[in-house]
C-alpha cells in the first residue's frame, strides 16, 4: 500500500509538471505569434494577441512580462507615426483655413467656416448653392432661390450632360425647407443636412472643372450655371471637412496611445 501511494504521488506530480509546461508553452506560442505579426508589420493583430496573453495566461509570468514590454514598444511606434501624421495634417489645415473666415454668433454652437469666395451678403438677391461647414467638419449644402414666383422646390440636381447627382427630397413641411418674402421677391432656402445631399457635394468637388448646371426641383423648375468660385469653394470645403474630422480622430487616438505607453 505504501509503495502504491508513492507511485500515485509521482504520477500526480508528473501530471502537474506536464500541465504547467503545456500552459507555459501555449503562452510562449502566443508570444511568438505576436512577434511574427510585428515583423510582418501587422500591428493590429500583434497588439490583440499581446493583450490577450495576461488574460489567458496570468500565471505565465515570463510571457506576460515580455508581452507587456512588447505591447508598449509597439504602441510607442504607433504613437510616433500618429504624431507625425498629426503634424503634417496641421500644416495642411493651416493652408486650408486661410481660404475661410471663421465666425461664431450667439446662435451658433460651433464655429462656422465661411469660404471667402462665398460672401452671402453680396448675393442676397441671387440664386446659388451655399456651403455650410463647422469646426467638427460637419458639412452640408443649401439651395438658395430668389425670384418673383414661388418654386416650392424640394430638391436639387447638378449635372453636366450625362454626368449628374441628385439630392434627396426635403419636403415643404420639413423645417429645413424655408420660405420668406423680401422686397416683393420670394426666397426659398432648402438645407440638405445629415447626408441629404446624397453625394452632390462629392460630385461637385470631383467635377469642379466641368461646366456644371443645377436644377431647383419643385412645382416649377429653375436652372442656374454654377460659378467657378462656388465649385472651388465646395471643393475646398470638402477638403477642410475631411481634414477637421481626421484631426479629431487623431487627437483621440493619440490621447489613448499616451495612456498606454506611460
Amino acid at each position: 500500500m505504501s509503495n502504491l501511494k508513492i507511485v500515485a504521488g509521482i504520477l500526480i506530480f508528473a501530471a502537474l509538471c506536464s500541465c504547467g509546461n503545456s500552459y507555459k508553452k501555449r503562452a510562449a506560442g502566443k508570444l511568438d505569434f505576436a512577434v511574427s505579426a510585428c515583423e510582418k508589420g501587422d500591428s493590429v493583430v500583434a497588439l490583440q494577441v499581446l493583450d490577450s496573453i495576461p488574460v489567458l495566461f496570468p500565471e505565465a509570468f515570463e510571457s506576460v512580462a515580455k508581452a507587456k514590454e512588447l505591447s508598449q514598444k509597439v504602441n510607442s511606434e504607433i504613437l510616433f507615426r500618429k504624431q507625425d501624421q498629426f503634424d503634417r495634417l496641421m500644416n495642411r489645415l493651416t493652408d486650408l483655413e486661410k481660404l475661410f473666415d471663421q465666425e461664431k454668433t450667439e446662435y451658433d454652437r460651433f464655429t462656422q467656416y465661411v469660404h471667402k469666395r462665398q460672401n452671402f451678403e453680396r448675393r442676397w438677391n441671387q440664386s446659388f448653392i451655399q456651403l455650410h461647414l463647422d469646426e467638427r467638419g460637419e458639412l452640408y449644402i443649401s439651395s438658395n432661390y430668389y425670384g418673383e414666383q414661388w418654386l416650392n422646390h424640394v430638391g436639387l440636381r447638378v449635372y453636366d450632360g450625362v454626368f449628374q447627382a441628385k439630392t434627396d427630397t426635403v419636403s415643404l413641411e420639413d423645417i429645413n425647407n424655408h420660405h420668406s418674402e423680401f422686397m416683393n421677391l420670394h426666397w426659398e432656402k432648402v438645407s440638405y443636412k445629415n447626408g441629404k445631399d446624397n453625394g452632390v457635394i462629392q460630385f461637385i468637388a470631383d467635377n469642379a472643372d466641368r461646366n456644371l448646371k443645377a436644377v431647383f426641383l419643385g412645382k416649377r423648375m429653375y436652372y442656374i450655371v454654377l460659378e467657378q468660385f462656388d465649385k472651388q469653394a465646395i471643393k475646398d470645403a470638402l477638403a477642410l471637412s475631411n481634414a477637421l474630422k481626421l484631426k479629431i480622430q487623431l487627437e483621440k487616438e493619440i490621447k489613448e496611445l499616451h495612456a498606454k505607453v506611460k
